[in-house]
């Protein structure tokens, strides 16, 4: 069981502990993300959706109006951001004072969601190489960055995912990345290692098993697993009948140095992190 080191990232001037496991609840402001039950397309079905992550005990509401599923279709800038601007004022009127994130690899859209509406991190599945002015951008704006390890793009990611050696491309990858975002003054970076982004079923399991190495960048980790393909293709079941498997492996995540839980269902979240707190505690120090 990995210790969490201590980790705090400024969230609209207050500090959040990461030290305590964090849950990320997704909320999808558009018509064709994978898991159908997460499409919120009407004021009143975010406002339900809100509500509902709110009750069920979120830290952070991660917004995303352009779905990264494999082969999904490509959406302008200025629909995202229509999409967005929709979606952030009904979760602004309904929770003026929640922690949100939103899901861009758009610099453009990064900007009008943080001076727009207050939103605290920029989660980018594409760590910067879909939009080379996202690093500048964050850096100026002074937020949390999340940035997500992703071989190709969410339209060609899937079609053959090839590494000679996976740990090691993958820590190569954020090692630059950071040094980059270091030399902009960018102070709070999340690594999120980008399970079913670019990789084979093998692949995440072998992400998965190694978790533990990328405590070596001394930096917060986010795992995002929630309802994916590596839970459904091997149980040969579906998205819709994947949160136990996703409770499986939110636990193993937490259990290998997870600091934030991106997910569809927040309750069985919440609830893994507190059993995995209390063991935590009970362990002899």
């Amino acid at each position: 069981m990995t210790a969490l080191l201590h980790h705090y990232i400024n969230v609209n001037g207050r500090l959040m502990d990461l030290s305590r496991p964090r849950v990320m609840g997704i909320l999808n402001v558009t018509p064709d993300s994978f898991y159908a039950e997460s499409r919120m397309q009407t004021a009143q079905a975010v406002e339900a959706q809100v509500i509902r992550l709110l009750a069920d005990g979120v830290d952070i509401i991660d917004m995303g109006a352009y779905s990264s599923r494999p082969h999904a279709d490509h959406v302008s800038a200025e629909e995202e951001m229509r999409r967005l601007r929709s979606g952030l004022e009904v979760l602004r009127r309904v929770a003026p004072e929640a922690v949100v994130s939103v899901d861009t690899f758009r610099a453009d859209v990064a900007r009008m969601c943080v001076e727009e509406y207050g939103v605290a991190i920029i989660n980018d599945i594409a760590a910067g190489e879909m939009d080379q002015a996202m690093f500048p951008m964050v850096a100026r704006l002074g937020v949390p960055y999340v940035m997500m390890h992703m071989q190709g793009t969410p339209q060609d990611m899937q079609l053959n995912p090839h590494y000679e050696n996976l740990m090691k491309e993958v820590m190569q990858y954020f090692a630059a990345k950071v040094d980059r975002l270091r030399q902009l003054g960018v102070k709070d970076i999340v690594l999120d290692p980008g399970f079913g982004f670019g990789k084979t079923l093998d692949h995440n399991y072998e992400l998965l098993a190694q978790m533990e190495e990328f405590a070596c960048f001394g930096l917060p980790l986010l795992v995002g697993i929630s309802r994916k393909s590596m839970i459904y293709r091997l149980l040969d079941s579906t998205p819709q009948e994947s949160l136990n498997g996703t409770t499986v492996l939110n636990t193993i995540a937490l259990l290998k140095g997870a600091h934030i839980l991106r997910v569809h269902d927040v309750r069985p979240a919440v609830e893994a992190v507190k059993i995995v707190e209390k063991m935590r505690q009970a362990a002899p120090k």
